[in-house]
């Protein structure tokens, strides 16, 4: 009877809990006018009208009946959806400070606890920023340093794929150990050699920390992660694999401490370590370890997946188009030679390359729902009211795709950024990198590393693979919060 009486309780209080959250769900909803949007379920929300798979195709069908501002219930919370360049742009740019913090995310919060520089708001955000941006910038980002770091890794990058034989191999790791070393130079002061067995190891746990954020079960565990964490599933092996990673960081830093010189500090922990000390008197400095660990693991998993990716879609891209690739590889040719190394002063001549590396970012989407903002405060907006506590969804996916300001925005096509003289001409819908106030830190290093990277690559080589171009699919293989390029064995023949 003890039992029966002890489960009653928990099912009636399980319904209270229930009753309460729906109660303060639809309070919530009161006395202001939200954005228009599909009929919510109790703690649901519009969970079950949406794809699984492909969320992306429920908000554009969503954007269709209710228009560019969307509300949206994922589960019990309420997002916001921004839809098309001008309503995107009117949020990001011209309404920036309302539109400047981060959503909160469960994995993120799980990973970083709310430290570092991408999941952080106010103050934190504000200092981490600023210095993070001018410590990059000091140590090259941007400038003719870094094109050198890069154009030095690009020699390894080459033999590796020299030693390939014209064999099929899978690009996924020859490509991301190239782009990870430049970062790891950044950050660690020191890159990896290709064979490293734990530099191998840590690129495979970002490669499954990027299919994971984009899988179904990463949705589910982002909507309700207190559930999650108690039931079995891949997600606690993921959870696992990232501490394997901070793990490594905390070791680096570690040495760096036992070796620093405050006059000349070497690489980005060692300048953070310095601010650390310089500011360990002062009450309201972020500048502790927490945030330095955050802000690490921040620049290396941001630095080296979201770049690898899309020079892996590159080259895909140029295999599906031979005669794109073709035209590269004249262009190069003519303007560069085959012996020469690039250097970005031969972008400004290098039209069509410039604009194919554009419209792969473009066409690959690959943060279609950008990182999600955050409703700090109660927001004005286009005549609505967007409470406190809404999640902002700017749908990135919705831009590059607008039909407003693309030709043809749903073909593969370098000439959307290409004038009728042949010359690279800019878009400003093109918003790979997001906008406003949160634009990707590293904008300026994931052109340069995109731009010599693959010039350097279509110098040496010409690229196929096994099945043919008809043999690849370029639509991902997840779609969610990231776009995810199906893997491909590729051919890389020397010229």
């Amino acid at each position: 009877r003890g039992a029966m009486e002890i489960s009653s309780t928990l099912v009636l209080a399980g319904l209270v809990s229930v009753l309460l959250l729906y109660f303060s769900w639809r309070g919530g909803r009161r006395n202001v006018r939200l954005p228009p949007g599909p009929k919510p379920l109790p703690l649901l929300g519009n969970l079950l009208q949406m794809e699984k798979r492909a969320p992306i195709k429920s908000f554009v069908k969503f954007s269709k009946i209710y228009g560019p501002v969307v509300t949206v219930y994922i589960g019990p919370q309420r997002a916001v959806i921004l839809v098309g360049y001008k309503t995107v742009k009117e949020a990001l740019c011209d309404q920036s400070d309302d539109f400047a913090d981060r959503a909160p995310s469960p994995v993120a919060n799980k990973v970083v606890r709310g430290y570092g520089l991408i999941a952080s708001n106010g103050e934190r955000w504000r200092q981490l920023r600023r210095f993070t941006l001018s410590t990059l910038r000091d140590f090259g980002m941007g400038r003719k340093t870094m094109e050198e770091w890069i154009l030095e890794e690009s020699k390894y990058l080459i033999d590796s794929l020299s030693n390939t034989d014209s064999s099929p191999c899978d690009p996924t790791y020859i490509l991301g150990r190239a782009v990870s070393n430049v970062i790891c130079s950044l950050v660690f002061g020191q890159r990896f050699e290709y064979q490293d067995n734990r530099f191998l190891r840590l690129l495979q746990i970002l490669n499954a920390a990027i299919r994971f954020g984009s899988s179904p079960l990463g949705s589910l565990y982002n909507t309700f992660p207190r559930l999650m964490n108690h039931l079995p599933g891949y997600h606690h092996k993921f959870f696992a694999g990232v501490d394997e990673l901070k793990a490594f960081i905390i070791e680096k830093i570690h040495q760096h401490e036992e070796t620093l010189s405050p006059h000349s500090p070497r690489d980005f922990i060692d300048c953070f370590l310095v601010k650390l000390k310089q500011e360990k008197d002062s009450p309201s400095t972020e500048f502790h370890y927490d945030n330095m660990v955050a802000t690490v693991f921040n620049l290396f998993t941001a630095g080296t997946e979201t770049t690898s990716t899309t020079l892996r879609y590159a080259v895909m891209m140029l295999i599906k188009y031979p005669e794109i690739q073709e035209k590269v590889h004249l262009e190069i040719d003519t303007v560069i030679g085959k012996d020469r190394q690039p250097t970005m002063e031969d972008r400004k001549s290098l039209h069509f390359t410039d604009a194919v590396i554009h419209e792969v970012q473009r066409y690959l989407d690959l943060i279609p729902f950008s990182v999600p903002h955050y409703a700090t405060r109660d927001i004005s907006f286009r005549g609505y009211t967007i409470p406190k506590g809404t999640v902002i969804i700017p749908f990135l996916h919705s831009v590059l795709r607008d039909e407003t300001q693309w030709e043809s925005p749903l073909t593969f096509k370098p000439g959307h950024f290409l004038d009728h003289n042949g010359n690279f001409k800019k878009n400003s819908a093109f918003m790979a990198f997001s906008g406003g106030k949160r634009v990707c830190a590293g904008e300026s290093l994931a052109r340069m590393e995109l731009f010599l990277f693959l010039v350097t690559l279509l110098q040496r080589f010409t690229f196929s693979c096994p099945g043919g171009p008809d043999s690849l699919d370029p639509t991902p293989e997840f779609s969610n919060r990231g776009n995810v390029p199906r893997q491909y064995q590729l051919i890389a023949t020397p010229r």
